[in-house]
């Protein structure tokens, strides 16, 4: 393990790669620009540091050996509800990200990446992992469907449903703005930050994803609607029971 902190303030980075001269480069890199490292080989060790460790963000390898990325970031998202993980693959296909998505992953960076890419990413979701809960205690009910920020929960019909942060954040973003046309880079911005104004493969995915969890036809949707040439509408059904 390698801790490195020459320049504090950006946030605690937890990077896990089993390269061990890319992980000691990153970690140098990072350091230099203000962020401060930790860096482990295996995916059992990380798991042990973030029940004892404060982190503000995971650099996480797809492809290990003994526990997978993926696997480790289902875990990392268990034992860690909100912390943001932005998975690192030379894979780059969508079918890879829709998976890396689904296991919990809050960004996908695809290897070999620039420096100012990825410190624009970590600063993004770094930023947005601290900002206050300012959400109040009172539930957003649209339909049938029922979001409550404060206990980070949604059901629909009293059934609870499993979102990962990103699929939570996008829901709540559209559920305040139920009955508005949204923009895709405007949805972009608002979930995850200025620098992915131009990502709109994320947004394709994570519509297809929340509509797969929340809709009871995913291919004739009553709530995440598609406004053609505009964006997305999130529909106004509030006077429904």
């Amino acid at each position: 393990m390698n801790s490195e902190s020459h320049v504090a303030g950006q946030g605690t980075i937890l990077v896990i790669d089993d390269d061990n001269s890319f992980r000691r480069a990153l970690s140098v890199t990072l350091s230099a620009l203000g962020f401060t490292t930790v860096d482990v080989p295996r995916a059992d060790e990380a798991l042990s540091l973030i029940q004892v460790t404060h982190f503000d963000a995971v650099l996480l390898d797809v492809d290990m050996p003994g526990i997978g990325g993926l696997e480790a970031c289902r875990s990392i998202r268990q034992a860690a509800g909100r912390l943001p993980i932005l998975m690192l693959s030379a894979m780059d296909s969508e079918d890879d990200k829709v998976v890396a998505f689904n296991a919990g992953a809050d960004d996908y960076i695809t290897k070999p990446c620039g420096v100012r890419e990825l410190t624009a990413r970590l600063r993004a979701a770094v930023r947005r992992g601290n900002l206050p809960d300012t959400a109040g205690g009172v539930p957003i009910r649209v339909g049938q469907l029922e979001l409550d920020k404060a206990k980070y929960r949604v059901r629909k019909s009293g059934r609870l449903i499993h979102l990962t942060p990103k699929e939570f954040e996008m829901l709540f973003y559209l559920m305040i703005h139920a009955g508005d046309a949204i923009s895709p880079t405007k949805l972009l911005r608002a979930v995850w930050g200025s620098e992915y104004g131009k990502d709109f493969v994320y947004i394709r995915m994570f519509v297809s994803q929340l509509r797969r969890k929340i809709e009871d036809d995913p291919l004739n949707p009553k709530y995440l609607l598609t406004v053609p040439r505009v964006g997305y509408r999130f529909n106004d059904l509030s006077i429904e029971n």
